[in-house]
């Protein structure tokens, strides 16, 4: 074995191939066939694309299933707090171990093919879940779709969250042009879940073009409020009345719980409606709209695109305190920060910007300058870091306050730290 500590391997990856992100298949097709891995993969895959919502909906489908008594894999990137978090047995993040054991693997397959640090990780998630022989895989997209590293595997359902504009450097800023990449993880004659009420034309040309069977919100299934606590689905041969609102905050969360449990329904898996409804209440995911502390109230989300800040800033709206919000806000210099910010402006009382130590990251004064852009007489104070901008808002909020954190997985990841240790103590 190369290594034996988890933390040496992940170095290593990281200088293997000299590019973050090197979007194409020919180098994680190669080592997927040397492993001996075929497209047709040993159960079934659930294979999840989008700008937003993917991660709660790979929640959602892994929660259900458990109650189910269905094993089930999951690979999600990018992780908060540990490297571990992106490959899940169950809904258990797996050992140090077994990500050593499965790089092994990979690192004799892979002869001197240089695979990127997220090639690496997917093909590991494949790895471990043959190992574990679970029952489903679910797999999310980390950019894109067509090029992805996942996509090496032909899904036997897809799902396409929303689609809205991110990662303009690698997609474009053409919804259409983004739309037609997401739907590449779409399989001829193999049912898709389109999570959208009206989906980008691109999407729906490719789909006829490769005769995908298109499962259409808002045409062939819906789902409706019937109360603040329940709900309901219906589809053609599906009908869920009276299901528990999901734990995950938000009202769009109930667009994502409806495609997940649209896309186990194709599995042709038999769905119990306490099962479901279990799954709905038991479902859990770090920093999306997630309380961590209590007096004064600090909230955590990695809302980075202007359509997650709308619905950040739409949930926030839904759930009014008595006293002000305060923003905590560090970001990625190649996001559309300005759209950001104002999305959320409406909501925030006063803002704290921050920098984070990533090459990418916008720095603080720069953020500031945005901050400013958006609404010239606004309450600012400008911090290095996020644990010193976490700092000023504790100091700034009163108990009847809140203090809400977003701008990215840094962002969250580091805030989440620094109130945790204030708990502890």
């Amino acid at each position: 074995m190369r290594y034996k500590k988890l933390q040496d391997w992940l170095t290593w990856q990281e200088s293997l191939n000299p590019k973050e992100i090197d979007l194409g298949l020919d180098r994680v097709s190669q080592v997927f066939k040397n492993l001996n891995f075929s497209a047709d993969f040993f159960c079934p895959v659930i294979t999840v694309a989008g700008t937003n919502g993917k991660g709660s909906t790979v929640a959602f489908i892994e929660s259900i299933l458990k109650q189910s008594n269905v094993s089930v894999g999951s690979y999600t990137s990018p992780h908060l707090f540990k490297y571990n978090e992106r490959i899940k047995i169950n809904q258990q993040a797996v050992s140090d171990d077994v990500l050593c054991e499965a790089f092994d693997v990979i690192d004799q397959a892979r002869g001197d093919v240089p695979l990127t640090y997220f090639e690496f990780a997917t093909l590991a998630a494949l790895v471990v879940f043959k190992k574990y022989q679970v029952e489903v895989a679910v797999l999310e997209v980390g950019l894109g779709g067509r090029l992805d590293a996942v996509n090496v595997i032909d899904a036997n359902v897809a799902v396409i969250t929303s689609i809205a504009i991110d990662h303009v450097d690698w997609l474009g800023d053409d919804v259409e042009l983004i739309a037609r990449e997401k739907a590449g993880i779409m399989r001829p004659g193999k049912p898709a879940v389109v999570s959208i009420f009206k989906a980008p034309e691109s999407l729906l040309k490719y789909a006829e073009e490769h005769k995908v069977k298109l499962v259409s919100l808002g045409k062939d299934y819906l789902y409706q409020g019937l109360s603040s606590k329940s709900w309901q689905l219906k589809a053609a041969n599906l009908h869920l009345s009276d299901l528990p609102v999901p734990a995950l905050k938000g009202g769009f969360q109930l667009q994502n719980a409806a495609a997940a449990i649209m896309a186990i329904s194709l599995l042709e898996l038999e769905l119990v409606n306490s099962a479901v409804a279990k799954g709905l209440q038991e479902v859990s995911l770090a920093g999306r709209y997630q309380q961590i502390c209590e007096s004064p109230r600090v909230i955590v989300d990695v809302a980075h695109n202007e359509q997650s800040a709308r619905m950040l800033s739409d949930t926030l709206a839904e759930n009014p305190v008595k006293g002000k919000t305060i923003a905590v806000v560090a970001m990625l210099a190649d996001k559309e920060v300005g759209k950001v910010l104002a999305a959320v402006q409406p909501e925030i009382d006063h803002w704290v910007s921050a920098g984070f130590l990533t090459s990418r990251a916008m720095s603080s004064k720069n953020l500031a300058q945005a901050v400013r852009g958006v609404h010239t007489n606004v309450k600012l104070s400008v911090c290095e870091s996020v644990t010193e901008a976490c700092v000023t808002a504790r100091t700034l909020a009163s108990e009847e306050d809140r203090i809400i954190v977003f701008g990215s997985f840094y962002t969250v990841s580091e805030a989440t730290a620094y109130f945790n240790q204030c708990n502890d103590n």
